[in-house]
């Protein structure tokens, strides 16, 4: 027989259709919209499971004209953005190899690499020229098997950053770079660089704030939605809460 007497199972926490956070996350009723001129693709890993601190579909959210696809792999960038592309090679990708701009000296925020990972020639013609940007979402290793397994991308422009801050992740999730930084971030540099348009950098970095600080207030209160990271106490072998 049942007991009567036990508890309820606590009622599911809803989750924003936008976003797709737990709702005490979300900040989407704060997004204010962008409209700007190039393209946006997000190619997020299926196994990217980090709804709590992850910006992929928050950054959507600013652009009119930015899509967001969840898989392992697509035939072709059109196939991917969902409408045709004349020339792949109008759009540029974050490139993930080994490639750093201050291993290269470059002192642009944004640098565009030949084949061979080398800052190429006439940067200012090649960026000019750019219609939209892909973006991969995910941990380091997720990001780079996105890459692997779409020899498409070898046909755009790639193109690394340079950016001039750590990512404002700060404490609450490592990047396992220097220069690594969240979608969000990314998509703010990349896009208001190309676009010569601080004014969208200023718009998505604010968005993050507003996210990091709903976090922060979440994790008081509702821990198992906003857990504090656990890092690895190197002097005794254990892991441990770290505080954000």
């Amino acid at each position: 027989m049942s007991n009567p007497t036990a508890a309820a199972p606590a009622n599911p926490i809803p989750e924003c259709p936008h976003c797709q956070k737990p709702m005490p996350l979300c900040i989407c009723d704060s997004v204010a919209p962008i409209e700007n001129r190039l393209g946006l693709l997000i190619l997020q890993h299926p196994q990217e499971q980090d709804r709590a601190l992850g910006t992929a579909r928050l950054t959507a959210k600013h652009f009119p004209n930015a899509v967001v696809r969840v898989g392992l792999s697509w035939p072709s960038l059109s196939k991917a953005l969902g409408q045709p592309v004349e020339n792949a090679s109008h759009w540029a990708v974050l490139y993930l190899g080994s490639a750093r701009a201050a291993d290269l000296e470059a002192e642009a925020e944004i640098v565009a690499l030949n084949r061979k990972g080398e800052v190429a020639d006439n940067q200012r013609a090649i960026l000019g020229k750019l219609e939209g940007v892909v973006l991969l979402d995910g941990t380091w290793s997720q990001a780079k098997a996105l890459w692997w397994r779409n020899p498409w991308m070898l046909k755009c422009q790639r193109v690394i950053l340079n950016p001039s801050r750590p990512s404002r992740y700060g404490r609450l999730r490592k990047e396992p770079r220097k220069d690594g930084l969240s979608t969000i971030e990314a998509a703010a540099a990349i896009l208001a660089g190309l676009e010569r348009r601080p004014d969208i950098a200023e718009t998505l970095h604010a968005s993050f704030e507003r996210m990091l600080t709903r976090y922060r207030e979440v994790q008081a209160e509702m821990p198992e939605l906003a857990p504090k990271p656990v890092v690895k106490d190197r002097r005794r072998g254990v892991r441990r809460g770290k505080r954000a």
